[in-house]
């Protein structure tokens, strides 16, 4: 289900979904009724502007985490020309898996997006590198990062973008058991309980950052 006031955009999204295999069941200008709507037609996934009628402030991701709430196995692709921190941690905290939160002009091939939706559909959490940057870059009272190495910021970085130690050991050109070893030391740095979960890692360390630059 697509959610967006601009239709040019809307349709455009439309025909880039399609081509590439998705089906797209509904499509809406604004995000009044669309939890009933989601109720009546069971996407697999919905992706949601964030500035939509009538205030064209945070409709769209309100709207976003009653939809968590309300069906926790509909996947919920926010898609956004801004970077909207604190609304996008409300619906992060809020939800168990099945979200994201992505800038529109960053999205520069269609197999970005179209991963995006099969990791939000099957439960993952897909976060955009800027919207992090800017939690990271957000003033603090106190830093608790100035405990860790610089490699360790390097492997928290990817951590709170969703990456697997499988994944990080990859872009980082070492191994899992090294990356394990960085992630069970920067989780005991930060007071975070370190979980296998991805979507759990991301939180921790998302709700930790933004929790300190209170």
């Amino acid at each position: 289900m697509l959610v967006d006031d601009a239709p040019l955009i809307r349709e455009g999204f439309a025909r880039l979904l399609r081509d590439e295999g998705i089906a797209v069941v509904a499509q809406h200008s604004d995000a009044l009724g669309i939890v009933t709507a989601v109720a009546d037609l069971r996407p697999d996934v919905v992706i949601m502007d964030v500035r939509m009628p009538p205030t064209h402030t945070t409709e769209g991701l309100q709207a976003a985490v009653e939809l968590k709430e309300r069906h926790r196995d509909v996947g919920v692709l926010v898609l956004s020309q801004y970077v909207e921190t604190l609304h996008a941690m409300n619906l992060l905290k809020g939800a168990h898996g099945g979200v994201g939160y992505l800038l529109k002009e960053r999205i520069t091939a269609h197999a970005e997006l179209v991963d995006a939706i099969s990791r939000v559909a099957d439960g993952g959490t897909v976060i955009d590198p800027e919207v992090v940057r800017k939690i990271l870059e957000s003033p603090r009272r106190t830093d608790p990062l100035d405990r860790l190495t610089a490699r360790e910021h390097e492997v928290l970085a990817l951590v709170a973008e969703g990456h697997s130690n499988t994944a990080i050991a990859t872009l980082l050109a070492t191994s899992s058991r090294t990356i394990e070893t960085h992630t069970s030391r920067i989780f005991h740095k930060l007071d975070l309980e370190a979980t296998p979960s991805t979507h759990r890692r991301v939180l921790a360390v998302l709700a930790h950052l933004r929790a300190s630059a209170g």
